[in-house]
């Protein structure tokens, strides 16, 4: 089949390489969002995917609005399928129209759960032990569309969102690898989503990482996994923003943001427990061990942090 590619982070890579690599579609295009300025010195970088496909030969095409710039020239490539993952565009029905079989879009959650943006984020942020891959058919609404195939996937209990963004990765491209194979045999068999059961998931903003110590231990050690390694769950320290990348639950209990124990771990007070930090960085600082921080760093017990 005659496939156009859109996706954009580095989520999007693997499924296409597995396409590239694993299948005898061909790749007619890819579609991407177009290069941003990155890091301090704002340096103008090109999308994960766009890397990928220029490696490969691949034409790329970059549009801010695919509705508004994209129409005619997806129309004249003639696609058989086109394929979304982690794009980052909303679609026109225009659009989801051009190709025979649709656009099929590979969701990182066991849709109904988690329509939208960040599903890995809040799969961790609302201590779920389970997540996992849909390939879906992408129609107007915010991944409304019928499933065609689901794969779950067990959530570690201290995992991060970096490191089951990556699991999702490896297990995405398996899940669009069978997918297109059902599709090219006429085996496929699409169903619809319970709309009573969906839950959504927002753009991730960095406020939402700020910590709430009057929240269950449990909940804070969630959020900080949820948020690494972006944008990082931080607190306040002497007024300035004092990140922390890893924690764990801790049995001491305490006013919510007071430091319990500060000789050779950082213990903070949390609604029920308390968390104690294992990695963290303080403003214009560098990230530590929670040992090498407490070198150079001294607290006192009672003291309240944020």
């Amino acid at each position: 089949m005659r496939i156009v590619y859109l996706g954009t982070p580095d989520f999007a890579v693997l499924p296409l390489e597995k396409i590239l690599n694993e299948t005898s579609h061909e790749v007619v295009a890819v579609v991407t969002n177009p290069d941003r300025p990155v890091g301090r010195k704002q340096i103008l970088t090109a999308p994960p995917v766009k890397k990928v496909a220029l490696k490969r030969g691949i034409p790329v095409l970059q549009y801010e609005k695919i509705r508004l710039e994209g129409v005619e020239d997806l129309k004249n490539l003639k696609p058989d399928i086109m394929i979304t993952c982690a794009f980052g565009q909303i679609l026109s029905q225009e659009i989801l129209d051009i190709a025979p079989f649709g656009v099929i879009n590979i969701h990182a959650s066991l849709l109904p759960a988690y329509r939208g943006a960040s599903p890995i984020h809040f799969a961790i942020l609302n201590g779920e032990n389970e997540t996992g891959i849909t390939i879906m058919k992408t129609d107007v609404g915010i991944d409304t569309g019928d499933i065609l195939l689901q794969q779950s996937l067990k959530i570690g209990d201290d995992e991060t969102c970096g490191e089951l963004f990556d699991r999702l990765s490896v297990l995405g491209a398996d899940c669009i690898v069978k997918a297109l194979d059902l599709i090219e045999k006429g085996q496929a068999k699409f169903v619809k989503q319970d709309d009573e059961k969906a839950s959504h998931s927002k753009i991730i903003r960095k406020e939402m990482a700020l910590i709430d110590w009057s929240k269950p231990a449990q909940d804070v050690v969630n959020q900080i996994r949820a948020f690494n390694p972006a944008p990082v769950a931080f607190t306040y320290l002497n007024g300035q923003p004092f990140k922390i990348y890893s924690a764990k639950v801790c049995d001491l209990s305490g006013k919510a943001g007071e430091i319990l124990r500060a000789d050779n771990e950082l213990v903070i007070g949390c609604a029920d427990k308390s968390i104690s930090l294992i990695k963290v960085q303080k403003a214009g600082g560098n990230a530590l061990e929670i040992a090498d921080f407490l070198r150079g760093n001294k607290f006192n017990v009672g003291d309240l942090i944020g």
